[in-house]
């Protein structure tokens, strides 16, 4: 599935705000930046912030703050790459077709750039040009999702603790709705927030950003099986080989294809409310789970 028309716009606009929001290379101390930078303009698709951005277009057309709590999103998701790919946890060389971080900078100022990241993310959120009261609700909708209680954080915890042992479905779960759907759904529920929706629409949406992230996750599992190294910009087969807890591991390929898809017809029967409103959102969701990479 090819990407949708509107998505180069998108990343264009989101790509400018993070050249803007990043510190310059030249500014001191000089090489954490570089290694931020390295790692953020390394080539991501920008989901995560394209999802914020089309979200809040569906309740405002004034998209500056969403295009800010999505470059946050941004640095949130470049930072857990960065120390996801450390020897202490995946201990990957290759990310979106280039060297990891540690492998360039050194693993001292890959740890740190991952920090400045996550540090720049909240500074960002607080300058953020969205309405007090909703920056506020911005701010602990992603810092939620980024953490330990179903969240990101809490997500990979229990990743790295079911790596190398039998887990059940409720595990598998539980690791895929925290550790990818999570930030997914923070994604979606800032841009609501941030675009003025009104609480029913905020959470009809989060249900949306659950099903749909936890199909991304799936569909990822799927492609580490799948694809080739080249096509996926990182290495290829390393869930098996490290005896990660993924979809076809439990429950094989045909029947992890099929929980994807039941995800994604789930998640989308949330926008039906929304009609013509949510059509963007409603092709993101599809090429999320028809992708190849």
């Amino acid at each position: 599935m090819t990407l949708p028309s509107f998505f180069q716009a998108d990343h264009s606009a989101i790509e400018a705000a993070l050249e803007r929001l990043l510190p310059r290379e030249s500014a001191p101390p000089q090489t954490i930046h570089r290694a931020m930078r390295y790692s953020v303009f390394a080539g991501g698709k920008r989901i995560r912030p394209i999802l914020c951005l089309e979200t809040a277009r569906m309740f405002t057309e004034n998209l500056e703050g969403a295009i800010q709590a999505g470059c946050a999103l941004e640095f949130i998701h470049t930072y857990s790459l960065i120390h996801d790919d450390l020897p202490a946890l995946d201990n990957d060389d290759l990310r979106r077709g280039k060297p990891t971080n540690h492998k360039v900078f050194g693993e001292a100022m890959a740890i740190l750039a991952g920090d400045g990241l996550l540090t720049l993310a909240f500074e960002t959120l607080a300058n953020a040009r969205i309405e007090p009261a909703r920056r506020v609700r911005v701010v602990s909708e992603i810092a939620a999702a980024a953490g330990t209680i179903n969240g990101m954080v809490g997500g990979q915890v229990a990743d790295v603790e079911a790596s190398g042992k039998p887990v059940d479905g409720s595990t598998l779960e539980y690791i895929h709705r925290s550790k990818t759907a999570a930030l997914i759904r923070g994604s979606i529920v800032a841009g609501a927030i941030s675009g003025g929706a009104p609480d029913a629409d905020v959470e009809r949406l989060r249900k949306f950003g659950d099903l749909i992230g936890w199909a991304f996750q799936v569909v990822d599992d799927i492609l580490d099986v799948e694809e080739s190294s080249a096509a996926l910009g990182k290495t290829a087969g390393k869930d098996q080989e490290q005896q990660k807890a993924t979809y076809p591991a439990l429950y094989g390929l045909e029947k992890s294809r099929a929980i994807a898809a039941d995800l994604e017809s789930r998640a989308l029967r949330e926008l039906e409310p929304h009609r013509a409103g949510a059509d963007r959102l409603r092709e993101l969701a599809q090429f999320l789970v028809a992708r190849r990479s």
